[in-house]
């Protein structure tokens, strides 16, 4: 958490093992590259997701009302900002938040959906993040 706070807003190191979780411990999270409509059939990078878990743990961990936090992986050239929504709510009696991720990369643009929960010692871990779809 240290590494974060002091690398000021963005983050050019993969944090995958840290916040990264296994796919059978949460059947409905996705971990792996995600299929979206950029040119020439790309997915979504997983090291470029680990950074933006990274910063949607981060974000979440300083509270606080309309905060937004952006993040970059320097290595792709993919950029983007976490933005927390809605109020926590209780979840099999943790407190959880959901939040919206830009993903740009290459040109293009897609918008990731998430669910954190506040863990232990006031840790958060990205439950989910998938494709975001209007309801």
């Amino acid at each position: 958490m240290l590494a974060w706070t002091g690398g000021g807003c963005s983050f050019s190191y993969q944090l995958g093992s840290l916040l990264g979780k296994n796919k059978d411990e949460h059947p409905g999270e996705v971990s792996g590259s995600i299929p979206t409509a950029q040119p020439g059939g790309g997915g979504l990078d997983n090291a470029d997701l680990a950074i933006a878990r990274a910063a949607a743990a981060e974000v979440l961990s300083r509270g606080g009302k309309d905060t937004s936090m952006p993040w970059e992986n320097p290595e792709t050239g993919a950029r983007g900002t976490v933005t927390p929504i809605a109020a926590t709510y209780n979840q099999d009696g943790l407190v959880c938040r959901d939040f919206l991720a830009s993903y740009v990369r290459a040109g293009s643009e897609a918008w990731l959906q998430g669910e954190a929960c506040r863990v232990h010692e006031g840790q958060w871990e990205v439950r989910s993040l998938k494709p975001w779809r209007r309801s």
